[in-house]
């Protein structure tokens, strides 16, 4: 197993064709870790001039000391049956982490747990620590250990009967609201970061500066690893719409009128008037909205970024206003539809933990991945390759600590 040097170009034409690659083994990734303190350095082994494996590590200063730690995000990329790759990789990234003066090597590979035996013998063989198998967001990882993926290689209709049952009802009926779907451009970052904002005060977490946004998408855009989509609500059809649905539910009651007044005609009756009475509402509601933003305004918006056939829900954000219009709903179902028409087999929705309990602060979140036909990924964890012991104990004992002061003050700010 030999060192190879190859490009930037064929470091990412490999993560991306590999079943271990992922968006955070591209280099592209890399230039978005610069604003957080992050820099890069790659590694790839082959044989007879064919590429086996490769890992992009990450290199970040331990405050006021001469260290770093290294980070390999979801990597090694390789098979990990293939110990002597493993350790061709290992030894070259020791190498570099070392004249970085690293205290550690992490990893967290894209391997799950149900596929992981040979991946856990090889790299605890190889000296790895590994950290456990704790619920999937756990504040031990840096990456979520388990994720919710929903399979996208199949038509649309096949698609939406994989949703729960009230999920496809609620997708069906966004599809038929009157929201359109934008797959916008960079200016459009300033309507995203502003519907984020507004999602962190209701949610109550702190959100990232626009620059943030824009770093993400001036790396991964280029190469169409990243999109931009944003659903807005537009007056001027909806109210086309809703004024076609009061006309047909008034014919609808005249022809009622017209029969035989028994139990059940005057049930549909009543039916009909109250759907009038709601139509009549949304029209007036329309109609001011109309008269304040005749262009209507934006209600969601999500980056969605790739990596070979992996689709990934990044960032999504939403406003307060006109959320019987479910944009979310609409906005997921047409980014999983995109998706699948640039090459994705898979739609990761991102980290879970695994059936939390009700109290849960992660509660929410689970239940909205969960109906989205979506299944459990479950990885095999964490990593940690130490080369320096008292350091790394020194950290591995101050982390839980700092950790701790951070939940608390995160529950303060939600119940601020």
């Amino acid at each position: 197993m030999e060192k190879m040097n190859i490009t930037n170009q064929e470091h990412d034409a490999f993560v991306k064709a590999h079943p271990q690659g992922d968006l955070l083994q591209l280099t592209k990734w890399a230039e978005t870790k610069k604003l957080t303190g992050w820099y890069s350095k790659r590694i790839a082994v082959g044989e007879a001039g064919e590429i086996v494996g490769v890992a992009q590590l990450l290199f970040k200063k331990v405050p006021k000391l001469p260290y770093t730690l290294c980070y390999i995000s979801r990597g090694f990329v390789t098979d990990y049956s293939n110990k002597l790759a493993l350790e061709s990789l290992l030894e070259y990234a020791m190498q570099i982490a070392k004249e970085e003066k690293a205290y550690a090597i992490k990893i967290d590979p894209d391997v799950e747990v149900d596929k992981g035996a040979d991946a856990l013998t090889n790299l605890r063989a190889l000296g790895f620590k590994h950290k456990g198998f704790k619920e999937g967001l756990s504040k031990d990882y840096i990456q979520p250990r388990m994720t919710m993926i929903t399979p996208i290689e199949k038509d649309d209709e096949s698609l939406i009967q994989s949703f729960e049952r009230r999920n496809r009802s609620k997708v069906r009926l966004a599809l038929k609201r009157g929201t359109t779907i934008e797959r916008s451009n960079r200016e459009g970052l300033k309507t995203f970061a502003n519907l984020m904002q507004i999602t962190g005060e209701r949610d109550g977490f702190l959100t990232r500066d626009i620059s943030y946004f824009q770093n993400i998408y001036d790396a991964l855009h280029p190469d169409g690893d990243a999109e931009l989509f944003l659903v807005k609500l537009q007056p001027k059809p909806v109210l086309n719409d809703l004024r076609q649905d009061l006309a047909d539910l008034e014919l609808e009651k005249a022809k009622l009128a017209d029969k035989k007044q028994d139990k059940k005609t005057l049930n549909k009756i009543n039916d009909a008037e109250q759907k009038m009475n709601k139509t009549a509402e949304l029209i007036k509601e329309m109609e001011a909205l109309e008269a304040k933003h005749p262009e209507g305004i934006y209600l969601s918006g999500a980056l969605l970024t790739f990596a070979g056939n992996k689709a990934y829900y990044l960032y999504g954000a939403s406003s307060n206003e006109y959320r019987e219009f479910l944009p979310n709903h609409h906005m997921q179902f047409a980014m999983m539809q995109f998706a699948r028409e640039h090459g994705a087999t898979t739609y990761d929705f991102g980290g879970t933990d695994n059936n939390p309990d009700k109290d849960s602060d992660h509660y929410g979140l689970w239940t909205f991945k969960k109906v989205w036909g979506t299944y459990l990924s479950e990885k095999i964890g964490e990593f940690d390759y130490v080369l320096n012991k008292p350091l790394y104990q020194i950290i591995e004992n101050v982390k839980p600590k700092l950790t701790k002061a951070k939940v608390k003050i995160s529950r303060k700010l939600k119940r601020k």
